[in-house]
């Protein structure tokens, strides 16, 4: 009789610093009335209690067992605001990973906080398409040989791997990750990251040489990239992912995702398990002698609150209530607030009172919704709202610094959020509208360098003849008014750009041979998303303790809390469509 090799997984993905349960809505029909149910699920006390059943189930029943992060750890919320990686460290060592890959949110900030981040951990962080052959060796950050980093191993053209016993085989663990990390994060320049599925066919192929068949890929790269990855090499047993927020299992009565739960490509299962430590992975996998998958059965879980609200049109009964928690408990993807009190006290008395400070600095007031979009649209011709009003920040709060500005330039991704009529706390901030502390960098470049990035960023932004990378790329200014018609040819879509003299009142056109000083994150001036022709400026220098952030937060407080001053449109977009 073949011998059947078990495993008990459990599995999170873009947890984003999210230690605390987190806010979800269900929608859901019943008898002819609709509902909507609000409750929380998730946090790090939730996810450890049920790793520890897990892992406790599996030794009970003698399962190999394994828990796995998907990566992007980092960024997303307060805590990572005031922590950076410490907190995110502290916590995942409480809930005992057997392996991590890297996610672009690590790489956001170049090397040092990965380091510290290593430094940290009691558990292999996995990057096995990072390339650090070109490292300097003698920089203080430097990476390479860490004890807990499994790299790209240069000489042997592989990914380092870690190893877990599956009864009388090895389980191998390959860690993959963007190659595109260049684009959409900030390594240092001597951190490479290469072809991811050149990366992993030729591990793959290196462990069955020798005779090693159980192969799972721990991936950062997204639901689809999975896809494409499981398609182009034969030989991954499993893929347990990350980077898409894909949420997997039967969720649709709900308002959610309907994908199923470890699609099958190639012969390779797929697993991802949504956002925001909203949810868990966990499944049951057999395997046969030769590494192929052959029963898979599981389910992503919300952890949701015991009690919960229930609103609809319609008065609600209890008779209705007990119906829909009724539904909720049968329900294969739903569990409930079962904690770790440990992982809770950690998160009250060393990590909360920072945050609780921040959320009860008051900022000021704005008077009405200032809504953000990325492109503009019918209803918003001139798009955001508020990103405009950061550019200001960023202008006017450069000008305290520095001699000559003379416009500020940001993407429409670097803000996350709409502000709402009301007050504006610290906390919403530097946690959700301007979450990335990224620094701010002074520029002189020649008119005719930004003719080309306004109309770059945007045909990125709206995959005009390019190849997009997405509508956070649309640029949003202050000082610098341009139009633009994506229906002209490449090249003759600026009609016209002009830029706010000094008297802050009359705006001239642009000249494309004179230089001007224009102030942007290190994020857009380092070329990324079509702001390629940012490159080449004059000069590039950073400002001195200034970062995104902290210049809306100043800005607010000189302007007494008040965001009430009404910006021109700067922006005039005509559509290719």
């Amino acid at each position: 009789m073949p011998i059947r090799y078990t495993l008990k997984l459990a599995h999170i993905n873009d947890t984003h610093s999210h230690f605390d349960s987190s806010s979800v809505r269900f929608n859901y029909e019943d008898e002819g009335k609709s509902y909507d149910i609000y409750t929380h699920s998730g946090g790090y006390a939730r996810l450890n209690y049920q790793i520890n059943q897990a892992r406790s189930q599996a030794q009970s029943s003698k399962q190999a067992f394994l828990f796995l992060h998907g990566g992007d750890s980092f960024q997303g919320s307060l805590y990572f605001n005031q922590f950076k990686g410490a907190a995110n460290a502290h916590l995942l060592n409480l809930l005992k990973p057997d392996a991590m890959v890297i996610g672009n949110h690590e790489v956001d900030a170049g090397s040092a906080p990965i380091l510290a981040f290593l430094d940290s951990i009691q558990f292999p962080l996995l990057a096995g398409n990072m390339d650090l052959s070109l490292e300097c060796t003698t920089k203080s950050s430097a990476l390479k040989g860490h004890k807990n980093l499994y790299e790209y191993h240069n000489e042997k053209g592989i990914a380092k791997v870690v190893f877990k016993p599956l009864q009388d085989k090895k389980l191998a663990i390959i860690g993959i990750t963007l190659d595109q990390m260049a684009e959409i994060a900030r390594p240092d320049p001597d951190t490479h990251f290469i072809d991811a599925i050149k990366t992993t066919r030729n591990t793959v192929n290196a462990l069955k040489a020798e005779g090693i068949d159980h192969i799972l890929v721990l991936s950062h790269l997204g639901f689809d990239q999975d896809k494409v990855l499981a398609e182009s090499v034969d030989g991954i047993s499993l893929i347990v992912g990350g980077h898409s927020h894909t949420l997997q299992g039967e969720f649709k009565e709900f308002g959610l995702s309907s994908t199923p739960y470890g699609v099958s490509v190639n012969n390779t299962p797929i697993l991802h398990a949504g956002k925001h430590a909203e949810t868990i992975g966990l499944a049951d996998i057999e395997f046969n002698e030769l590494g192929m998958v052959t029963k898979l059965e599981g389910h992503n879980l919300f952890m949701l609150d015991s009690q919960f609200i229930l609103e609809s049109k319609h008065d609600i009964s209890q008779g209705e209530y007990d119906r829909v928690y009724a539904h909720l408990k049968q329900h294969p993807g739903i569990t409930w607030d079962d904690e770790d009190s440990s992982v809770t006290q950690v998160i009250n008395t060393q990590y909360k009172p920072a945050i609780t400070a921040l959320e009860q600095t008051i900022l000021g007031f704005v008077p009405k919704n200032l809504v953000h979009t990325r492109l503009p649209s019918k209803a918003l011709p001139h798009g955001s709202e508020i990103a405009p009003l950061v550019c200001k920040s960023i202008f006017h709060e450069a000008k305290h610094q520095l001699p000559r500005v003379d416009f500020a330039l940001h993407n429409a991704g670097g803000v996350r959020q709409s502000l709402n009529k009301g007050e504006v706390t610290l906390a919403y901030v530097v946690g959700r509208l301007l979450p990335f502390d990224l620094p701010l960098v002074h520029y002189e470049i020649q008119g005719i360098y930004l003719f080309a990035a306004i109309e770059s960023a945007i045909n990125s932004a709206t995959n005009n003849s390019v190849t997009g990378t997405g509508a956070g790329s649309f640029p949003y200014t202050y000082g610098l008014k341009y139009c633009y018609d994506g229906r002209k040819a490449l090249g003759e879509r600026v009609l016209s750009l002009e830029v706010l003299a000094e008297d802050g009142l009359t705006w001239l056109a642009v000249d494309k041979e004179t230089y001007y000083f224009g102030v942007s994150s290190a994020y857009t001036v380092s070329g990324k998303e079509g702001y390629g022709p940012l490159l080449q400026a004059k000069t590039q220098e950073p400002i001195n303790e200034l970062t995104l952030p902290l210049a809306f937060t100043r800005y607010m407080e000189r302007q007494q809390g008040s965001l009430e001053d009404e910006i021109a449109p700067q922006v005039h977009y005509t559509s290719h469509l």
